[in-house]
């Protein structure tokens, strides 16, 4: 597999820099260096449980920019869990979890029920808010691409191993006058210009469990963050990498932990930090902090280039277990966006917000 390094972006219009070992023999081998004007991205509005609003308060939000493709980041994916699978009976939901993966034809595709395979909320078991079991039939690219530009914005930007969507947006909105909390409404649909966070705030409860997941309309279990019942105790204790989710666009998906050094899958691990920051001024028009806090709504925070070790996909390029020579990969992480709000290749247009 070709290497590429570190996708650099910056906001506005930018330089996309493929540095992966710039002074390295593999950066003498002749890896692309494109140069391209990107957008600043920001989470995609959509319909229940989406994600930020299209525009409106909070700055440009375009509709995507994908840019061109970057052949040395195509990767073949294919000699990795291919046949990967669950099929065990959730005793406490009483449900059968139930997920195929199968590798053809250039395509990975994931066959699923929906039901977790592991412990859920208490408070989504029984008549008042299950989860059920539905179809999950989804195919991904086997040979992704990455491409130039700022990403391709998602709602469902991954599915878990075992079958879980993460859709890590919401539904709730707020308008800019209102002048108490209960104006606000989480509902499907709400109408608003400033979209709700689920994760990293107090002011509005989504019922979400210890895997920072919940219920939708039709009993569709999601995540909206880290599935802390699906992490291996390795990667719980922090002494190892998880691939636990493939995104839409083909690229796989890992659990906070990353290698300190790119491009050695020797050195120590650490917590990957995003590179979105809370805002130090409010958006004008934005409903006051005294009453929502700022950290709230997807509107608070920019992207703020270097200033983690992510890009606005929440993702990099590095080594990893099952990709030692290198592959674009996202990650979830314990700070906002806590799952990537888009892709950097190719989705399939069933991955796109309407």
């Amino acid at each position: 597999m070709k290497k590429v390094g570190l996708i650099v972006l910056t906001l506005g219009v930018a330089i996309a820099v493929l540095a992966f070992g710039l002074h390295s023999p593999m950066a003498q081998q002749g890896h692309e260096s494109v140069t391209q004007d990107v957008a600043q991205v920001r989470p995609e509005g959509g319909p229940p449980e989406g994600g930020s609003p299209r525009g409106g308060p909070g700055g440009n939000r375009p509709e995507g920019n994908l840019g061109e493709p970057i052949a040395s980041t195509e990767a073949d994916t294919s000699g990795a869990l291919c046949d990967a699978s669950t099929n065990v009976l959730n005793e406490q939901l009483g449900l059968q979890s139930e997920a195929q993966w199968s590798c053809a034809d250039e395509q990975r595709q994931l066959v699923a029920n929906g039901v977790p395979n592991h412990q859920t909320g208490e408070q989504f078991v029984g008549e008042l808010n299950p989860i059920t079991a539905h179809e999950v039939n989804f195919v991904m690219p086997l040979n992704p691409v990455a491409r130039t530009g700022a990403g391709q914005r998602v709602i469902n930007p991954a599915y878990a191993l075992n079958g879980v969507k993460f859709n890590p947006g919401t539904g709730g909105r707020c308008a800019s006058n209102i002048t108490d909390v209960s104006e606000c409404s989480l509902r499907p649909g709400s109408t608003g210009e400033w979209t709700m966070e689920a994760l990293g705030q107090s002011t509005f409860d989504f019922g979400e469990d210890a895997n920072h997941a919940h219920v939708q309309r039709g009993g569709v279990y999601h995540y909206h963050g880290m599935p802390e019942g699906m992490l291996s105790v390795q990667n719980l204790a922090g002494e190892s990498m998880q691939l636990i989710a493939w995104a839409v666009d083909g690229f796989p998906l890992y659990a906070r932990y990353g290698y300190s050094d790119p491009e050695s899958s020797t050195s120590a691990l650490q917590t990957m930090a995003p590179s979105y920051q809370l805002k130090t001024t409010p958006d004008p028009d934005r409903p006051s902090v005294d009453l929502i806090p700022m950290g709230t709504f997807s509107q608070d925070y920019d992207y703020v280039e270097g200033s983690g070790d992510l890009d606005e996909c929440n993702g990099r390029f590095a080594v990893t277990p099952e990709f030692p020579q290198g592959i674009y990969h996202y990650y979830v992480t314990d700070a906002y966006p806590f799952v990537q709000r888009c892709v950097k290749g190719t989705p399939d247009p069933s991955a796109r917000p309407t």
